[in-house]
């Protein structure tokens, strides 16, 4: 006798000392739970630390088989009131009593915790849209890309180095990770809805491309875009050669066939391989040495109604003007030394990055 009762009390104080060693330990983890996803997985190993030792407390203490004492943890710490599995001894009584009062207690703390992780996740995504959002709104000028399928990508990359505001509307989902990775303001939806496209801020942009999966797809989405925002500036791919017609009278200013633009590219590669290397050059942002660039001319410039001799351009600037895009849509390639430059005009030269910026400086002041 005096031996089980030394027994139990060694069992009894080895419990204690159990769930105290883990009571200590949880204190300041119950504090940080909630500030990162770090602290909300180590709540849920302890909370299996919890379940663990109460299982093998039951089998030390009662003599319990595994079973047994898993369900006799489990429904003391889901508070399920179901009856005990076995008869329990005074000690395992004070142990259950123990278990309750740190199991169960952490226990709905880690459900609140899985709770709380859960809604915070989604007021992050509600949180991080209305930012977006707030951002399109003060978008003004800007552009909107419709897709973001292997055209709108590779446009978008291209559009950025401008740079240039850019919204892209896409409706597939798996794709908004992408979209956050390359930094780009995105609607998620149909571009065709006119809900959609007044939240991409259409009535403020400057223009929009419809590069969507199919030419029905863009057509609808060019009349309605044009129903928006009349004077908006549209341009419209096309896969198939008898849609350019549609495209255009649905509203596009201008209609593109990637595929043609392809063939025509390698056509000139073939045909006239030096001319196609410049022009890579010129109109690339990865060579820094030359660049062609197109320059609208405002009325408080000092070079309105300057003739070029008289201009400077070429002495100052070291730059060589390759057009000048009259008011009313003339183009005029190779103009003379006498041509003179107006208000209204765009100005395509060629030559330095550094330089054109001057340049662009000088015609269109702020």
């Amino acid at each position: 006798m005096i031996f089980k009762a030394k027994k139990s009390n060694f069992v009894s104080v080895y419990s204690l000392l159990i769930v105290r060693a883990l009571i200590w330990p949880l204190i300041p983890l119950i504090r940080t739970a909630m500030e990162s996803t770090k602290h909300f997985l180590i709540a849920c190993l302890f909370f299996i630390g919890i379940l663990i030792s109460g299982v093998l407390g039951y089998i030390l203490i009662e003599g319990w088989n595994l079973l047994d004492s898993l369900y006799m943890t489990v429904i003391t710490l889901a508070t399920v009131g179901y009856s005990e599995v076995h008869h329990i001894s005074p000690t395992g009584r004070v142990f259950t009593i123990v278990l309750i009062f740190v199991g169960v207690g952490f226990f709905l703390y880690v459900v609140s915790t899985v709770m709380q992780f859960t809604v915070e996740g989604r007021l992050r995504n509600i949180l991080g849209r209305r930012r977006l959002d707030r951002k399109i709104k003060r978008l003004k000028n800007h552009y909107i890309v419709c897709g973001y399928g292997r055209i709108g990508k590779v446009l978008c990359q291209k559009l950025i180095t401008a740079p240039m505001d850019l919204v892209v509307i896409e409706n597939n989902p798996h794709l908004l990770a992408r979209l956050d990775q390359d930094g780009l303001l995105y609607v998620l939806g149909d571009a065709t809805d006119e809900t959609v496209l007044l939240r991409a801020g259409i009535q403020q942009a400057k223009g929009m491309v419809a590069a969507l999966a199919t030419d029905a797809q863009n057509v609808f989405l060019v009349l309605t875009a044009r129903q928006l925002a009349p004077t908006l500036n549209v341009i419209a791919r096309a896969v198939e050669e008898m849609s350019k017609h549609k495209l255009l009278a649905a509203g596009a200013n201008t209609v593109e066939s990637p595929y043609e633009m392809g063939a025509a590219s390698m056509a000139q590669r073939i045909i006239r391989p030096t001319v196609t290397s410049f022009l890579d050059l010129a109109f690339t942002h990865t060579f820094k040495d030359i660049l062609m660039e197109e320059i609208p001319v405002s009325g408080t410039s000092e070079l309105v109604n300057i003739m070029l001799k008289d201009s400077g351009i070429r002495q100052k600037y070291n730059l060589i003007i390759i057009a000048i895009k009259k008011s009313d849509g003339a183009m005029v390639f190779n103009p003379s030394f006498e041509a003179r430059i107006q208000s209204g005009d765009t100005v395509i030269a060629v030559g330095e990055t550094q330089n054109l910026r001057l340049l662009g400086e000088k015609l269109n002041p702020h």
